[in-house]
Order: structure tokens, then sequence, then C-alpha cells
């Protein structure tokens, strides 16, 4: 009874910082502050499709992402039923692990508890940014932070003495299962990699650490890490030996494809992203879906907290290889971002790795002006938390767009009008038929898969489009056999204008209808397919 007294009080501040993540996480659902987005939607389908039988290995379309988050959503599905909720529930479970790691982190690698808690608090009350993709799935971001935080502890677990082989070969799976969760874990494990390898034991003297028997075990232990990180990234090698674009996928081929821009030019414009983009979503004084500040009045602290917390990272880490490691994750990060495709997605969410050391090293930072100012300590972290949650109640309450993945404005489709789209389609029969990404798959699940319509539409003003974006066959297939179709566009007075000239040039009668942002093409007089209306057809 003493020992379990004594563990809730010395670790009081780490629930009181999972107490106020539930109730953050809680409050912004309640206010329904994230709309379902269509990844999310691609997610639940998986997991709905995975209760049914099918077993997927990768997210759908994608050969980069694992089905790990879908597997768990499966699982959260036989408990709280197929809803939106039981993803959010999900992801804050994860989150949860997230912060609890991060505490344990801040004790072993800080060695103080104060440091410890106030990184917790930092990210239970944390930027808009981590928000978002905490509590919103893209489909394997809270395992990496999650999966990424355990591997950090465990290796410094592994560099404080000899263990046996079974912790070397566990380890090795756990990396290899994070691998295939989601490859960009491999901002963790470039620098532990580096940590194992080039490593000094600190126990022992220099003639026994060059002893045959050690020589012996230290490539014994890694030789198992690595059988164990190909047990567990499995799945990624089996599809990539039968020819997945695994690889390129892991590359940032879907993002490359985004851009046409040379080597040079495109290294310019991630540099540019990094620090006029990327930094300010960081910090926390601007949304990654929109150009506008937040909390500004605070901001004013939070800015050179900030620039105080990396100056201290660079300077603190120099010396102290834990430090270094986490410092390790972050350089990793920037250089991936930088110099991979990567780097051209502008919405944030690859910095999500940065959060975890940076929330350490702040926390590491005010405990050293606490020696000397305790209370300047305590209300600067205080206006860190009440700029963190000042900004995430602003975005939540603008809406549209709310607390949105999508950063490109013309995807910031009202979710809330969606239920009224459902009730006319069914209620005029129109359950298959040809839409755009964002309205597809978030449609299929809420409905529960009775309104299957087809990716094939363009959402880009410009008419871009790929076929990646009509990524599960079935559905395909399902509207192909219909002899009856609608169309749903979002946002796009373009292409309604062309399929009106499309249709009336093939002379098929129709009907409109409008809700919100969705606008409808119903009741053809015959089938017609996007290609007889020339929807890819470009303007001369």
């Amino acid at each position: 009874m003493i020992i379990r007294s004594s563990f809730w009080r010395d670790n009081a501040g780490l629930f009181i910082a999972l107490a106020l993540a539930v109730v953050l996480k809680a409050l912004l659902l309640a206010l329904d502050a994230f709309p379902f987005n269509a990844d999310e939607a691609v997610v639940a389908l998986m997991a709905r499709h995975i209760l049914q039988g099918e077993r997927p290995a990768f997210f759908y379309g994608q050969a980069y992402l694992g089905s790990t988050d879908a597997w768990l959503i499966a699982g959260a599905f036989l408990i709280f039923g197929q809803r939106v909720l039981a993803i959010r529930i999900v992801q804050a479970a994860l989150y949860l692990g997230t912060i609890a790691t991060t505490y344990l982190l801040g004790l072993k690698v800080f060695a103080n508890r104060w440091v410890a808690t106030a990184s917790a608090l930092l990210l239970a009350a944390p930027t808009v940014l981590v928000t978002l993709y905490t509590t919103a799935t893209l489909g394997g971001y809270g395992e990496t932070l999650l999966i990424g935080n355990i591997l950090l502890l465990w290796t410094l677990r592994l560099r404080e003495k000899s263990r046996p082989y079974i912790e070397w070969l566990s380890f090795g799976v756990l990396a290899g299962f994070g691998f295939w969760t989601f490859g960009f874990l491999g901002v963790y494990l470039v620098p532990i990699g580096a940590a194992l390898i080039f490593h000094h034991r600190e126990h022992g003297d220099h003639r026994e650490l060059k002893s045959k028997f050690l020589l012996v075990n230290s490539v014994v232990s890694y030789f198992l890490a690595l059988l164990g990180f190909a047990v567990g990234s499995s799945p990624w090698w089996w599809a990539t030996l039968f020819g997945a674009a695994t690889v390129s996928e892991l590359g940032g081929a879907a993002i490359a494809g985004a851009s046409q821009q040379g080597p040079v030019t495109a290294i310019a414009f991630r540099i540019f992203g990094l620090f006029v983009l990327g930094l300010p979503v960081v910090v926390g004084i601007r949304p990654p879906w929109a150009v506008r500040w937040l909390a500004l009045p605070l901001a004013l602290v939070a800015i050179p907290v900030f620039i105080g917390a990396v100056i201290w990272l660079a300077r603190t880490s120099r010396s102290e290889w834990p430090k270094m490691l986490l410092g390790g994750v972050c350089l990793t990060l920037i250089v991936a971002f930088v110099f991979t495709p990567f780097g051209n997605d502008p919405s944030g969410r690859y910095f999500l790795p940065l959060m975890p050391p940076l929330a350490l090293f702040t926390a590491d930072l005010l405990n050293w002006i606490r020696r000397e100012y305790p209370r300047a300590a305590l209300g600067l972290l205080a206006a860190m938390l009440a700029f963190n949650l000042w900004g995430n109640l602003d975005s939540a309450f603008t809406f549209p767009p709310g607390i949105t993945t999508q950063f490109d404005g013309v995807a910031q489709v009202n979710m809330r009008d969606m239920p009224a789209v459902m009730d006319f389609l069914l209620e005029h029969g129109e359950t298959r038929g040809y839409s755009n990404y964002w309205v597809t798959f978030p449609m299929a699940f809420l409905s529960n898969e009775k309104l299957i319509y087809s990716a094939a539409l363009p959402y880009h003003l410009d008419f871009r489009y790929t076929p990646r974006y009509d990524r599960y066959a079935p559905y395909r297939e399902a509207v192909a056999a219909s002899d009856r179709v609608a169309y749903i566009t979002t946002r796009h007075p373009a292409l309604d204008e062309r399929l009106r000239a499309g249709l009336n040039a093939l002379g098929v009668s129709y009907a409109e209808a409008a809700f919100g942002d969705y606008h409808i093409f119903y009741q053809l007089s015959r089938r017609v397919t996007p290609d007889e209306v020339g929807i890819y057809r470009r303007d001369p």
C-alpha cells in the first residue's frame, strides 16, 4: 500500500497531464470540431472490411502506410460500434501513450521529474498541429509517435549494459513492425541505429570492451535485432517481393508526382516551406490548413520560448548522448523534409516527431530558468499552455473549416451537410455514381456502404486528377455494373458547367440539387460515364 501510494504521489504530474489531455479532446469532440475526412474514412472502411474478412496489408491505394491503424480501429468497432467516435478513441488512446512515454523519457534522459511533468503538460495541451493529427487519423501517425518513443526508451536501456538476446530480437520486431506501420518511423531508426552501432558501453573497463566475447556478443545482438526487424516488417518485404511500389512510395512518389520542379528548385522550395510555412505551425502561431494568426498576444511569449528551446537543444545535446539521441530525431526529420519529396507537403504533419523532443527541451530550458527564477518559469509554462489552448479553441470555433486535415481550401468540404445529401440520394434511389475523393469514402462509411460512388471526378479547380483517388476497386466495379448513376461535385462551378455542357451535348436529361458545398446531378435519362461527358478534357 505504501509503494502504491508513493507511486501515485510521485507521478501525480503525469496523471494530471493525462487527465488534461482527455478533457481537451473530449471538449473538442463534443464541439464536433474535427470534420470526418476521406483519408480517415478509408481507414474506417478498411477496419469494417477486416471485420468482414478482408486482410489488407496496406492503406488502400498506398504502399507506404501499413494497416495497423485499421486493425486497431476494427477492434474499437467491436467495442464501441462502427462510429466515427470509435476512430477518435483509438487515436486518443495512442496519444495518451505518447504523453506517458515522453514523461518517461524526461525521467530517463533528463533525470528530473519537473522536466518530465512539464513536457507531459505541454503535450497534453499541445499546438493545433498535434491536436489535429492525434485526433483525426491519416493511417499511422499516432502509432509512429508512440512506437518511436518506446524505441527511444528501449535504446537507452540497451545501451546501459548487456541485455538478453531475446530483448534484442524483440526490439527489432517492434522496430520492423513500426516501419511497416509507417515508414516515416525511419526518422527515429536512423539516430537509434547510430546510437547502437557506435556506442561504447559505460560499464566495464577498456580491455573488457575489446574482448572477443563481447565482440561476438555484440555481433549476435545486432544480428538478432536485424532478424527481428525483418520479421516485424515482413508484410512490407512480402509486398515488395510481389511487385508493390513500396520502395518508391516510401520515397514519397505520390507527393513527388504533385510537383513538377527540378531538384534544386524543389530543395529551395522545401527550405522555404520549412522556415516560412512549417515552423509557424510547429510553434502554433498558425493552423496547418490556413495562413492566419492564432493567439497573437501570447504568441509574443511562445515564439521566444520556442527559439530558446531550439538553441537549448543544440547547446545541451552535444555532450550527452541521450540528449543527442533526441536531437538526432529532429535533425534526421529536417534532413528528410528538405531532401525528399515529403517536403513538398505543406500541411505540417511530417513535423509531428519533432514535438515530443521539443516539449522535453522546452521543459528543460524552463527548469534551468526555474533554478534562479521559479515564478518566471511557472509563468512561462502557464503562458505556453494558455497559448496552445487558445489556438485549439480558436480553431474549433472557426467553422468551417474547423480543425481540419485539408490545407487545400477546395477540399475543405463542410461535412455537416453530408447527412442531408445521403438522405436525398437514398430517397431518390441514387445509390451509385461518381464523385471526388473527399465525398466518396466518407459517404460510403457513413451510409454503411449503401451509397457507393467511384472517386472518378477531379476536385482541383484546374481539373488535375490521378487514378490514385479512385483507390478501391470494388467501388469502381459496383458503379460500372449499375445501369443508373448520379454525379456529386463540391465547390467546383467550372466542373458543374462542364457536366451540364457534356450532358446537354449527349442529349441526356437530368435534374440538379444543392446542399451546402454539395451539388448533385441526378435522374439522368441514361447512364453516362465521366469519359463520355469529357470531364478530363482540358480547355484549349
